[in-house]
């Protein structure tokens, strides 16, 4: 009986430690990063590419992931101009927003028609290049 409790008790902490290594999560239907602040993404983008660097980077700083981390479900890496490793969703890479100065908030969904909240199972905005709309 003990022996099968701390079998339970280790499963549980992979399990809670699994978890807490995703990137993001859903709140109030849109994506946020573990810290609750809303997370982005950028229709000048390409799918596994970044194209905000310098002082993009700087109002929409990119949801940087570990040297560690990979791919999980939808969820992946990608590699910036700067060599620096960012968190993608279906191939977009992901950011915040520097005007946003707590979590939940929303300002920069749709500025400049460009930066977009992801909501999931909503339509995504075209990425640059791309033919066809795909769906988060």
């Amino acid at each position: 009986m003990q022996k099968s409790t701390m079998l339970g008790a280790i499963a549980l902490v992979f399990a809670t430690t699994a978890a807490a290594a995703e990137p993001a999560r859903v709140a109030n239907g849109v994506m946020v990063d573990q810290a609750g602040f809303t997370l982005y993404s950028f229709d000048k983008d390409a799918s596994g590419k970044s194209n905000c660097n310098g002082g993009c980077a700087a109002a929409w700083p990119p949801a940087l992931a570990s040297a560690d981390a990979g791919s999980s479900g939808d969820f992946s890496v990608v590699s910036r101009d700067d060599g620096v490793r960012q968190w993608a969703y279906r191939g977009m890479p992901l950011y915040r927003y520097a005007g946003d100065s707590k979590a939940g908030e929303v300002n920069g969904d749709d500025q400049g028609k460009v930066w977009h909240v992801i909501r999931p199972g909503k339509a995504a905005p075209r990425a640059a290049g791309s033919a066809s709309v795909s769906y988060y």
